[in-house]
């Protein structure tokens, strides 16, 4: 579909892709009653005018929201001072942040230092009056204290029930101070779901930071956009003669500035497709279609679809060759080694979807699965990028696909149903918790590069075996754990069971 980029507002998940939060059957299942509504727009609604059926939960126990997910990847960006226009809570995720850049900063050796943002403490008497004023106040002592490059403005549910009009605020003083001035809507109150704060940040970097009259084409230059965490990329591709430009999950501006001057656009999670999508509708720069480099073969024909998109078919083959024999061994090791053994997935979408697949190359057993959202369709709206389908066709169905917002309840019935081995899941809090709780051996992954390529295989088998091990203490955890649940739901093992489909 064609991304509105005139507009200030990146239209939510919701209205974009269809995207739902709350599903449970197998994997083929959804897969097929995705296609129907694949690339199909707005609420998700097909040709037949239908849409996507949706579960109906009862309570949530958790949540994030969209404001968190922008704030925190425009605050990683370098030479930026970020602005929430909130109530201070919403800046509680700050503390987060801080860590996660300077983490960041280590592992690529930028300066070590905490990153700049502001609040403006919006208060009752602001929700009755205005809050204008404080942000006109927030931006000039960003610019006083801090002198950054660019200056984002990010929203928050109070400012977009009050009405403040932050864009007209933004353009005032970037004429006055002379600093690009960025806004963010990302009122959380928009969308069922957080991933929508990722269309948030990327639709501001596509208007305002991407350089709008590249100089030539870079032959070479290809753009690879993140979650954050280590360049795996940079040693599968410069074998054929091209260099990565490294972007989102931390930038420097000039990264971000020079996207339109690349050859391509990869994207390692179809969750950052919006960013790929508005490059290629701007600038004319093409998408890798290919299905996530998840799994020997996805990266094989990654590798060929980047090879013909920029004219290295000659040298791709010995890649493919050469990669293959260097991990075979250690892949056969891990092999032997972990057959037999009962895995669970938790993790968002398309990296749900392609740490299966890793799982099952391993030769390791998962009927089970747990995605934070499902989007029907990406904003290419190509077919290739069905990763759930090429899950699917290439490593066969998974009985029990969970779709939930992160609901512990419903996680919860889901490991009590599967009574894996271990559990692998993004992010080290909410179920890696509950898994370490019941006595499960847990594989927490913050950074999504870990299982990309052929050495993501090996990184994933090899911290597997680490954690096996370790289930003794994991059953001394449980054995001293308690859940606030009754009896019949500690019991249940249908994540749904309290829950209605809804239309």
């Amino acid at each position: 579909m064609t991304l509105n980029l005139k507009h200030p507002e990146a239209e939510t998940r919701e209205q974009r892709l269809g995207t739902i939060t709350q599903w449970e059957g197998c994997a083929s299942d959804l897969a097929r009653d995705s296609a129907f509504t694949s690339g199909c727009g707005k609420a998700g609604r097909g040709a037949g005018g239908k849409r996507l059926c949706e579960q109906d939960s009862p309570l949530s126990q958790a949540s994030m929201c969209a404001e968190c997910i922008a704030v925190t990847n425009a605050t990683i960006i370098q030479d930026s001072v970020v602005i929430q226009h909130s109530p201070i809570g919403c800046a509680a995720s700050q503390s987060f942040t801080c860590r996660y850049y300077r983490d960041l900063a280590a592992r690529r050796g930028w300066e070590v230092k905490n990153p700049q943002s502001i609040c403006t403490n919006l208060t009752e008497r602001d929700m009755v009056f205005g809050g204008v004023g404080k942000l006109e106040q927030a931006i000039r002592t960003a610019w006083a204290r801090h002198r950054p490059k660019v200056i984002f403005v990010a929203s928050s549910c109070s400012t977009g029930i009050i009405g403040d009009d932050i864009d007209s605020t933004a353009q005032a003083l970037e004429a006055e101070l002379g600093v690009t001035i960025v806004t963010l809507h990302c009122e959380g109150f928009k969308s069922k779901h957080w991933s929508s704060g990722w269309d948030v940040i990327e639709h501001g970097i596509l208007r305002r930071l991407v350089r709008k009259d590249p100089p030539a084409r870079q032959a070479d230059l290809i753009n690879v956009i993140h979650l954050g965490g280590p360049d795996v990329f940079s040693p599968l591709l410069e074998p054929l003669g091209l260099r990565v430009n490294l972007v989102m999950g931390g930038s420097p501006l000039d990264r971000l500035a020079r996207m339109s001057e690349a050859t391509a656009t990869a994207t390692m999670c179809f969750v950052l497709s919006y960013l790929a999508t508005g490059l290629e509708q701007e600038y004319g720069v093409p998408e890798v279609k290919a299905p996530l480099p998840y799994g020997q073969d996805a990266t094989d024909e990654w590798l060929r679809d980047i090879a013909r998109m920029t004219g290295r078919e000659d040298r791709v083959e010995a890649l493919i060759a050469r990669e293959r024999a260097r991990v075979a061994p250690e892949l056969a090791r891990l092999r032997r080694a972990l057959a037999g053994k009962r895995g669970f997935v938790a993790a968002g979408a398309a990296f749900a979807h392609g740490l299966l697949a890793d799982l099952r190359e391993l030769g390791v057993t998962v009927d089970a699965a747990y995605s934070f959202h499902h989007d029907p369709s990406t904003d290419s709206g190509d077919p290739r990028q069905d990763s759930l389908s090429h899950l699917v066709e290439t490593w066969g169905d998974v009985a029990h696909f969970t779709v939930s917002p992160d609901q512990h309840f419903q996680a919860h019935a889901a490991l009590q149903r599967a009574k894996p081995d271990f559990v692998i899941c993004r992010h080290t809090g909410s179920i890696a918790a509950l898994a370490g709780r019941l006595g499960i051996p847990v594989l927490p992954i913050f950074y999504s590069n870990d299982g990309l390529g052929y050495d993501g295989l090996i990184t994933i088998g090899r911290a597997i075996l680490r954690i096996l091990p370790r289930r003794r203490f994991y059953q001394d955890v449980a054995a001293h754990s308690s859940f606030p649940y009754q009896r019949w739901w500690k019991d249940e093992t249908n994540p749904y069971a309290l829950s209605i489909p809804a239309v």
